[in-house]
């Protein structure tokens, strides 16, 4: 497919007479979340008595601030998602929707109303709110969505614009990371990353393809934050872009648990919009040196956004102006890569690693030697190996942004089983 030219604690049970001994304990750690919150995370939870919990974190340190419980439900819960700091949306056993109003939970949690704001209907075995105005739920494998229009919605005029996404989705826990971005695990561990784009389209990358089958509850309040409960314990997770469909720029505090036990509710939510992620900004490369991934993408887009021409026979410079590369498709990559020369496609695997294509990760790139070579943005399916890149294509398309797939059919005109997947050895991670 060419797309040229778009631009585009709670600790639940939390013992009281462990809390006031200190039987659990916390460690400071020392690294850093990239998002920015305003003040302590809100995670609220559900006892198996029906009893409300409040849970404050830190999100710069993972600590535990404080855990408060509340008063019953007065029903069965089912499935919770939060939409601020004091209102939650949770369905009950009998698929009624319920919208919980939070009157204070400084040192007390205590509520306004628990109101009934539709009566039938709700099953979702799992919801999730992005925190930007879409409500997410999933229900024998589909996924839905509804447009939230009211901070304190009361039903149907304010919870609206039903679309079932798609079907397919057989997750074991699902959390929203932020505006119409989800993820999720499965029972097979993985860690999924969704970006939702509309019915019928979206995209999936595989953030871990193993390692998660114990967690059995996850949450999000956005900016990059994960919390997922292992074993009664909560551990806590950044990503230092939660956009990017990449798992392996994330950091796992597991030596440095929110709590390692004592989160027995029997279902979490984070507030979406808790938290927002801000973009690292790492140092500039220099010509010939490390690069990090954002900087070998943000290159890219930058030719893309001028359509330099295609032209084996000219030059163009790059986005500071310091250097100029060849304006054809290998002329690309290596401008891309912020490299000393312009390497040709018979040439580029001389400063790249040859990896899986199912390792292909956002900055690498696909090369067919003697033909043609793209730069690999991210994945739309990385299960079923589909793709975005970016390319110098040829005189007739100049800059292209497409979607092809790693294992079957063409990539820019050419046969994809004639490109091998390449990591430039400079890369940053």
């Amino acid at each position: 497919m060419n797309l040229k030219r778009i631009r585009s604690s709670a600790t639940g049970v939390l013992l009281a007479a462990a809390l006031s001994v200190g039987f659990l304990t916390v460690s400071t750690g020392a690294a850093h979340a990239v998002a920015s919150c305003g003040g302590d995370v809100s995670v609220y939870g559900v006892l198996a008595d029906g009893r409300l919990t409040y849970t404050a974190i830190a999100p710069t340190t993972g600590d535990r601030e404080r855990t408060l419980i509340g008063p019953a439900l007065g029903f069965t819960p089912k499935a919770m998602a939060t939409l601020n700091f004091n209102t939650i949306l949770v369905t009950s056993t009998a698929g009624d929707l319920y919208r919980v109003d939070v009157q204070t939970n400084t040192n007390a949690l205590t509520l306004a109303a628990v109101v009934k704001i539709w009566d039938g209907g709700w099953t979702f075995d799992k919801m999730a709110y992005d925190g930007h105005g879409h409500l997410y739920g999933t229900v024998s494998g589909q996924l839905h969505q509804y447009v939230v229009s009211e901070d304190k919605p009361s039903g149907p005029a304010h919870i609206g614009q039903h679309a079932l996404i798609d079907t397919g989705f057989v997750l074991k826990t699902l959390a929203a990371a932020g505006d119409d971005q989800l993820v999720a695990t499965t029972s097979d561990g993985r860690l999924l990353s969704y970006k939702i784009n509309g019915v019928g389209d979206w995209d999936r990358a595989v953030l871990a393809p193993s390692g998660w089958s114990a967690v059995d509850s996850l949450s999000s309040p956005g900016g990059g934050l994960y919390y997922g409960r292992t074993n009664g314990g909560l551990y806590w997770y950044t990503d230092d872009d939660p956009f990017d469909g990449d798992g392996g720029d994330m950091t796992y505090h597991t030596s440095d648990p929110v709590d390692a036990s004592g989160w027995t509710q029997s279902i979490l939510s984070a507030s979406g919009g808790n938290c927002a992620y801000v973009p690292s900004a790492p140092p500039a490369s220099s010509i010939g040196g490390t690069i990090s991934r954002a900087e070998v993408l943000a290159r890219g887009k930058n030719w893309y956004d001028r359509d330099v021409p295609y032209n084996q026979g000219a030059t163009a410079p790059d986005v500071s102006g310091t250097k100029s590369y060849r304006t054809d498709c290998s002329g690309f990559v290596s401008m891309s890569w912020h490299l000393s020369t312009s390497e040709t496609t018979s040439t580029l695997g001389s400063v790249a690693t040859t990896i899986s294509k199912s390792a292909l990760r956002p900055g690498d790139a696909l090369n067919d030697a003697g033909e043609h070579t793209v730069l690999f943005i991210g994945w739309k399916d990385q299960d079923a190996g589909t793709f975005y890149y970016y390319s110098e294509s040829n005189p007739s398309v100049d800059m292209e942004y497409g979607s092809a797939n790693v294992n079957s059919g063409s990539i820019a005109g050419h046969p994809a089983s004639a490109y091998v997947a390449l990591r430039y050895k400079k890369i940053a991670s």
